[in-house]
């Protein structure tokens, strides 16, 4: 979509000078914005930027402390009430009743939305159709997937018909089929003239809005379509492909022209500040090490010009306490034939899969493929009705205690203690694991070291941010030195310069030894994996690497495929054969 053009009527939203400051502390500051009619607009940043307070803002349920904003031409302050009376707003914390069914909540919306009984009819059928809900109409919303939800909560806030659509991380934690469903639908909306703002901490999702605006510590750095903003970086961004990583790593750490590195297991991408030619020093020092080639940014490289190295340190493995470290001789997961049934309902059906120490493998596939269950399973938290499963070299069915001393486990929604300190939660698990004494002092000191925390070992857990809880709760979970390590979507919602610097600490660990399985709906993290695993419907349908599994289904756009295009492909693959199976 080209630049909306500056013409009487056409922008929904027009936004000079706004702020927000709660307490006397900013939230938000200085931004100017305005957003045409039938547009897909996408505000990114990482936790604390001011996303929420912006959508808050624009859907005049927060009034901002400077400037002056106008939605649909009504003042969001003198005019809330016509505001509120026209838009549709989804938070993160998005509103359905779990006990009311589907159809039920849809008519609960329209009710409090005025909506006559014609028209709901109408309207009803329609969405329930596009949003593939008619055949669970009468199911409760408490028994949906997640992205079933998702999708009743926008039936629900497009009952009324708004002009405008506000939606705060519509997709988050939404596995990656849903997602595209969900923008299937969004799509629609624009072409039938709706605007569409949202939020997202996806930026391959980014690319599918018609722009963009980045926010940064609570400011806007930058409006553009994501083609232009991609556009930015070209000339900053290098591949080196070498099998000699660490003197590579070393090399580009202590050149003070790069901001970023990413590192994946064949190769390192990293991004210069300035588009010039790299440093007389630098370039023949990397050449000898291994190939070295331009490379297309991507929006993370677009992001992370914007900001340079964002005032973060650079990351690093400190030396390793010998105590509490355990190795395993042979593979450091090894499960053959696992079954896991309720009731009639098979939610992992015989799934075999190695992995070896020092490995990362992604589990990938959509809501209700048995990923979690099969987790579950590798944690001793599940019996499985079939199989055998060895974890750290223990037989997870006899030896389920001395399992919780080799492996480490990082959830999603991080178990940290908010009311204690950063010192105080890790000196808490470091005493969970059996630690005390030197050791514990030895454990404690590396892990700060290893996240970069040091300096904010007195603050406490619920006041840090979200990429500082992420990187506590990594330090929590491999206190012990596990053998196998689990991590669940564990960079979801942070920034790109946050998920580069958390998968740098990844790869180290794997290099250290450490097996990591993870699981996540950013599809762009595959890239970081030596190995994927995707699932679906409990059966483990494909296991390799990204080039392995693009040769597998001869992806139509060959080895450039995207994570995305190979995952559809591998579904659809998998879909066929499952019908064909139910036909026969």
């Amino acid at each position: 979509m080209t630049e909306p053009q500056e013409e009487p009527g056409d922008w929904i939203i027009e936004a000079s000078g706004v702020g927000r400051s709660f307490a006397g502390q900013r939230a938000l500051g200085g931004i100017d914005l305005r957003i045409a009619r039938g547009e897909i607009f996408g505000v990114l940043g990482p936790d604390g930027s001011g996303k929420t307070t912006l959508m808050q803002i624009l859907a005049a349920i927060l009034d901002p402390t400077e400037g002056a904003c106008r939605v649909l031409g009504f003042d969001t302050v003198h005019r809330a009430a016509e505001v509120t009376a026209r838009i549709g707003y989804m938070s993160q914390g998005f509103t359905l009743y779990d006990r009311l069914s589907v159809e039920e909540n849809l008519a609960f919306a329209a009710r409090i939305r005025g909506v006559g009984d014609i028209a709901y009819r109408e309207r009803r059928e329609r969405l329930l159709d596009m949003a593939g809900l008619a055949a669970f109409a009468q199911r409760r919303a408490g028994q949906l997937s997640g992205g079933m939800r998702k999708k009743l909560s926008l039936c629900t806030n497009l009952i009324h018909e708004p002009p405008l659509l506000l939606l705060d991380e519509l997709s988050l934690g939404v596995d990656p089929v849903s997602r595209r469903e969900l923008w299937r639908m969004l799509r629609a909306f624009r072409d039938n003239g709706i605007t569409v703002v949202l939020t997202t901490p996806y930026m391959d999702e980014a690319a599918w809005c018609d722009r963009l605006a980045f926010l940064h510590a609570t400011r806007l750095l930058a409006i553009d379509t994501p083609a232009s903003l991609r556009e930015r970086a070209r000339g900053t961004v290098y591949e080196l492909h070498t099998n000699r990583m660490s003197d590579a790593r070393l090399l580009l750490e202590a050149s003070a022209e790069v901001i970023a590195v990413q590192w994946f297991p064949d190769r390192l991408r990293f991004q210069v500040a300035t588009p010039v030619a790299l440093p007389a020093t630098l370039r023949p020092a990397l050449e000898r090490l291994g190939e070295l080639k331009p490379a297309v940014p991507d929006l993370e490289n677009a992001f992370v010009q914007l900001i340079g190295d964002g005032g973060q340190q650079a990351l690093a493995m400190p030396p390793t306490p010998g105590a509490g470290a355990y190795q395993v001789a042979s593979d450091a997961v090894s499960v053959s034939g696992v079954t896991v049934r309720f009731g009639s309902f098979t939610a992992v059906d015989r799934v075999s899969v190695s992995v070896a120490a020092g490995e990362v493998i992604g589990w990938l596939g959509p809501n209700g493929a048995g990923k979690t269950t099969l987790i579950r399973v590798l944690c001793g938290l599940l019996p499985p009705a079939a199989g055998t499963v060895h974890v750290a070299g223990l037989d997870v069915l006899r030896a389920p205690l001395a399992l919780k001393r080799r492996i480490g486990y990082m959830s999603q929604r991080f178990s940290l203690y908010p009311d204690l300190t950063v010192a105080e939660n890790l000196a808490f698990f470091a005493g969970a694991y059996g630690l005390s004494g030197d050791v514990r002092r030895q454990v404690v000191a590396w892990a700060i070291q290893m996240t970069g925390l040091g300096g904010i070992e007195t603050r406490w857990a619920g006041k840090l941010s979200g990429a500082q809880r992420q990187r506590l709760a990594l330090a929590c979970a491999v206190l012990h030195r596990p053998a196998v390590l689990f991590l669940d979507e564990p960079t979801s919602g942070v920034d790109p310069v946050a998920r580069q610097r958390f998968w740098e600490l990844i790869q180290a660990l794997a290099a250290s030894g450490m097996a990591v399985l993870v699981t996540t709906h950013y599809l762009e993290e595959a890239r970081y994996c030596h190995r994927l695993g995707l699932m679906f419907q409990g059966r483990l349908i494909a296991l390799g690497s990204l080039d392995e599994l693009r040769a597998a289904v001869a992806a139509k756009d060959g080895p450039d495929a995207d994570m995305e295009t190979v995952f559809m492909a591998h579904l659809a693959r998998a879909r066929s054969l499952s019908a064909s199976e139910a036909a026969a």
